[in-house]
């Protein structure tokens, strides 16, 4: 009869250690689950700001490129030809 206690003794012990094993594991699961949250965030914030940083950096090649930067003439060519038609385009709505 004691054998047979000491082996329900042995599996109880092992039995609370699995169980805090699965809490620990838990506690790591959903601690890794907010990293990942915040990560998330964290690079559509960083998205964002260089979406905002891309715009501006293109609107400020435009902008060196339409004071006739050495470096961008024929760009500054070609968007100075596309706002001329543009602009024809315009007048010629206005027009009809």
């Amino acid at each position: 009869m004691s054998n047979v206690a000491a082996i329900i003794d042995v599996l109880d012990s092992q039995i609370e250690k699995l169980f805090l094993k699965i809490k620990n594991l838990e506690q790591i699961n959903f601690d890794l689950i907010n990293k990942i949250s915040y990560t998330q965030s964290a690079s559509e914030a960083q998205n964002k700001a260089f979406d905002s940083l891309r715009l501006k950096y293109d609107a400020l090649k435009s902008a060196s490129s339409f004071l006739g930067s050495e470096e961008n003439k024929k760009e500054t060519k070609l968007k100075i030809n596309t706002l001329v038609r543009e602009i024809d385009y315009c007048i010629a709505q206005l027009s009809t």
